[in-house]
């Protein structure tokens, strides 16, 4: 059986990963003004470029259900079932789009990372394991579901300005937050953003912190894979995070560049660590 895994732009993964896994991929849309970008292909500093230009953040236009219908249709094509995983349904109305169109054919299976980046890159890795090891798509839907609780997704938010103008963060937080220079931690949590823990300082020492608490917390990880995802970052808060990692004994570190839906929201100088927290049930 033939089984298309397939999932959307908001994964963060970069192009080598998704031709070297034969994973399909639906864009969102970055609107910058009157001009309308696929999300894959908007790098951030064109958003940067655009916040400092006008003070508006970009718009970002979620999958609508008849873009849903085709892509699948076409899928179906030369596949005899699709695995689709989507954006966290906690911030984005394209699950539901994605659930209505999947309705009107018998082989499309739809899941709900509750993620969001890499956060769902690592559930649409697992699910091209199980495509190589043989499993049918109702037993690869299950696994996933399985799975989908224990994606670890949290970042360290250098700036509040993003937050603060697309609604997430209120003024007396983002003013308090600017004025004692606090970086907040964001984590994903039942599908939504939610701030967590605060940190003060540089960046570069303060990744490495977070990295520390993040492992703690988050302490039982399958540590064949983890994402070190950044909007931008300095080589040095990458190779902090890349030295934690390493002294935790992950096998396979990859870092990856957010692309413009992620980048919208959260704006510049971002890192995060993501990985699944489960130990590692691969089959």
């Amino acid at each position: 059986m033939k089984i298309a895994i397939s999932t959307e732009s908001t994964c963060d993964l970069s192009k080598k990963i998704i031709e070297e896994n034969d994973i399909k991929v639906i864009p969102y849309k970055v609107i910058l003004g009157n001009d309308e970008f696929s999300d894959d292909e908007t790098v951030p500093a064109k958003i940067f470029e655009y916040v400092e230009k006008t003070g508006n953040l970009p718009k970002t236009s979620a999958i609508n259900e008849e873009d849903y219908l085709v892509y699948f249709a076409k899928l179906l094509k030369n596949y005899d079932a699709v695995i689709h995983i989507t954006l966290s349904s906690g911030v984005s109305s394209a699950h539901s789009n994605a659930v209505i169109a999947s309705q009107k054919f018998k082989e499309v299976y739809v899941i709900d990372s509750k993620s969001l980046s890499t956060g769902i890159g690592l559930l649409v890795l697992y699910a091209s394991q199980l495509v190589k090891l043989g499993k049918n798509p109702g037993e690869i839907a299950h696994k996933l579901q399985m799975r989908v609780p224990f994606v670890q997704v949290s970042f360290v938010v250098d700036r509040l300005d993003y937050l603060y103008k697309g609604g997430r963060c209120n003024a007396l937080s983002y003013f308090g937050a600017n004025l004692l220079k606090i970086h907040p931690q964001i984590i994903l949590k039942d599908g939504l953003m939610k701030p967590a823990k605060k940190y003060r300082g540089k960046m570069e020492k303060i990744i490495t912190q977070y990295c520390k608490d993040t492992l703690e917390e988050f302490n039982n990880p399958d540590k064949s894979i983890v994402f070190i995802t950044h909007t931008t970052a300095t080589t040095q808060m990458v190779e902090n995070a890349r030295k934690v990692l390493e002294d935790n004994g992950f096998k396979n570190i990859i870092e990856t560049t957010a692309g413009g839906t992620i980048t919208s929201h959260c704006g510049e100088n971002v890192l995060g660590i993501l990985y699944i927290n489960d130990g590692g049930k691969i089959d």
